[in-house]
């Protein structure tokens, strides 16, 4: 490699280390402004081949450090929620709650995203922002060969966040579309707590 080409390459790799940062420092910015969340979801969740595996209706509430609600309306009623200490998932049909330990570490990418949590992101991913007059759009890929996901994109318009897109390596993708999102509204800690309603048998899986 010849001297002039080698010092094209430096600054091509330069530009593009830059370019990474910006990139990271930008949704960093974006997810961080959000102290509390609340939105309705639309979630499709699409197989390998193309079929409609599920499409379901939900409410979502966030509090920053760890509260966290997850209400599917339709078509089968369910609800996840947590205080950061306990995880309770009451599902009606079954008239039944499952109460467990939580451990925030287990959550998936899209939680520990709406949690905050981005400090790894420029170690596990490659992050290209592209922006719009009205939107940002962040494609996350994979450093790592082993990860379970192929890409993540994440949206904002007006600093608003739009869509969750996740596409496994196994083909299977899922999207979240963010509806009458509300940021930074108060929401009292009583929501991150459950009460089992009368009659409701309770299965106890937590050791603390």
């Amino acid at each position: 490699m010849s001297r002039v080409t080698l010092v094209f390459f430096l600054a091509a790799l330069s530009s593009i280390s830059r370019a990474q940062e910006n990139a990271v420092n930008e949704l960093k910015s974006l997810l961080q402004n959000l102290n509390t969340l609340s939105a309705e979801i639309t979630q499709l969740i699409v197989e390998p081949d193309g079929g409609i595996l599920e499409e379901s209706q939900i409410l979502l509430h966030v509090k920053r450090p760890d509260g966290f609600y997850w209400e599917t309306i339709s078509p089968f009623p369910e609800l996840l929620v947590t205080n950061g200490k306990k995880l309770w998932n009451y599902q009606p049909d079954l008239e039944q709650v499952v109460v467990e330990d939580w451990d925030s570490n287990r959550s998936d990418l899209a939680a520990q995203l709406l949690y905050g949590r981005t400090d790894g992101l420029s170690d596990d991913y490659y992050i290209v922002v592209v922006n719009s007059e009205f939107a940002q759009t962040f494609e996350l890929k994979p450093k790592s060969a082993d990860s379970l996901y192929e890409v993540i994109t994440i949206k904002f318009i007006s600093d608003s966040l739009d869509l969750i897109y996740i596409q496994n390596t196994n083909g299977e993708r899922t999207a979240w579309e963010f509806k009458d999102s509300s940021i930074n509204l108060p929401l009292d800690d009583g929501l991150f707590e459950f009460t089992p309603p009368a009659g409701i048998e309770v299965v106890n899986n937590s050791i603390n």
